[in-house]
């Protein structure tokens, strides 16, 4: 059984709904894992945000707008008025859920509530959409199978004990409708998986029933070898490892989330990444093998501050970088990049949320400098230890370029650099010259 995801753009618009079944094969057996409509999940936060401050006109005014795109939507996706009619019934059921919100306490449980309702309602038009024209499938509700544990991390055994009842419940379907992004929390509460979303989904469920692939369908065909947005004629790569997939995909790819494949690679099921533009495109396949001998791609994380600890304390002495982690650790805000000397650390986080806090303690180990508004500029490829001469092409590429710092060493399938924002763009065109 293979898995299927498509993303919000892929069920933007009734005509591309239907458009799915140029994809989707009913002789075959799928599960079919959807995302919210496009635009409506960035809605569904708007109106929790309003109710969370208290302004329920506000929020009544977005459920309303919301519920009336809808209407227009299922008026092009059903055309038969008894179908119409159970679509209809969906909209106003999940719309007069919103607003009944309105008299209840408002608090983060309802909010995750709120936040789910744009795959519960993109599914279900979907499953109505397909008896309509006469295509046999199955509802999945992943509320109940999908959840998480006391640490927020998807739990694969629950969704294999409770998914495959499901299956085996209706072995005369071959097409399985379900959501992405919405579980169950530890405490049975309404959630989300927040990293990686319906890709996420699409990964842990095949993890969980031990499918042959998983696809995730989006707009564009796979991953490119540069940011397309910036740079000309890149094209897409063909073959990836998990491994190489995280790092691009950490570093800037915007395809694909780094954590959403992590399940797929545990179990070792292929992933690839299509298109529903152009189904034909080969797309890219990520597996535990990787083409040797090779740079892949290039990809860039922007709004990077670089943080410098300088102290002649750091000379010989030990505990020195445990201390200066714990700092970070004490905020919950990561590490990207380190750099290190006889007598200085530098590290880069992208979450400044308590920048002034950390600095303040990290000054009672040194000297403290930060440097704001950079970029990481990551390149993958076949890095190992034995390999010799690529570093240099790489260096050689921006030679032209101030570099903050450079990280190599840590990973065999990545090496990192640090420049000032304002240089991006250029490196990444030099790079792309370079390299490509």
């Amino acid at each position: 059984m293979k898995v299927l995801k498509f993303g919000g753009t892929s069920v933007g618009s009734p005509a591309r709904m239907k458009k799915l079944l140029d994809i989707i094969n009913p002789a075959e057996q799928q599960i079919v894992v959807l995302s919210a409509v496009s635009g409506t999940t960035n809605s569904l936060v708007e109106i929790g945000q309003a109710y969370l401050a208290g302004d329920k006109p506000k929020a009544a005014s977005l459920i309303s707008a919301l519920k009336d795109k809808y209407e227009v939507f299922i008026k092009e996706l059903l055309e038969k008025p008894e179908f119409y009619a159970q679509g209809k019934e969906v909209i106003d059921y999940h719309f007069g859920l919103l607003s009944g919100l309105a008299n209840d306490l408002f608090t983060p449980i309802e909010d995750k509530i709120i936040l789910a309702q744009g795959e519960l309602l993109s599914t279900t038009l979907y499953h109505i959409y397909l008896k309509e024209i006469g295509v046999r499938s199955v509802l999945l509700p992943a509320l109940e199978f999908m959840k998480t544990d006391e640490d927020a991390e998807p739990v694969v055994e629950h969704i294999t004990s409770h998914l495959t009842p499901l299956l085996e419940k209706n072995k005369d379907t071959n097409l399985f409708i379900t959501q992405g992004y919405i579980c169950r929390n530890a405490f049975g509460e309404i959630d989300n998986l927040r990293r990686g979303g319906s890709d996420y989904t699409a990964s842990l469920i095949g993890a969980g029933i031990r499918s042959e692939e998983v696809q995730i369908w989006t707009d564009i065909d796979g991953m490119h070898n540069n940011d397309p947005r910036i740079v000309k004629g890149t094209k897409p790569i063909a073959q990836l490892s998990f491994d190489e997939a995280a790092e691009l995909a950490y570093f800037g790819a915007k395809i694909l989330h780094p954590q959403s494949v992590f399940p797929a690679q545990k179990y070792k099921i292929p992933v690839r990444l299509l298109n529903t533009m152009d189904p034909q495109a080969a797309g890219t396949l990520i597996t535990t093998d990787s083409e040797k001998d090779r740079i892949k791609s290039i990809a860039a994380k922007d709004d990077i501050t670089a943080i410098k600890i300088q102290s002649s304390r750091m000379l010989l002495a030990h505990g020195f970088l445990r201390k200066v982690f714990e700092v970070f650790e004490r905020y919950r805000t990561s590490i990207d990049m380190i750099t290190t000397s006889e007598v200085a650390v530098s590290v880069t986080i992208d979450d400044t949320t308590y920048l002034g806090e950390i600095t303040k303690e990290l000054a009672a180990y040194g000297s403290v400098d930060i440097d704001v508004n950079h970029t990481i500029i990551c390149v993958v490829g076949d890095f190992g230890a034995e390999k010799h001469g690529y570093a240099a092409r790489v260096l050689e590429a921006i030679k032209h370029i101030p570099v903050r710092m450079i990280s190599y060493g840590g990973s065999d399938h990545n090496m990192s650099l640090l420049v000032k924002t304002e240089d991006k763009v250029e490196a990444l065109r030099s790079l792309h010259n370079r390299l490509f």
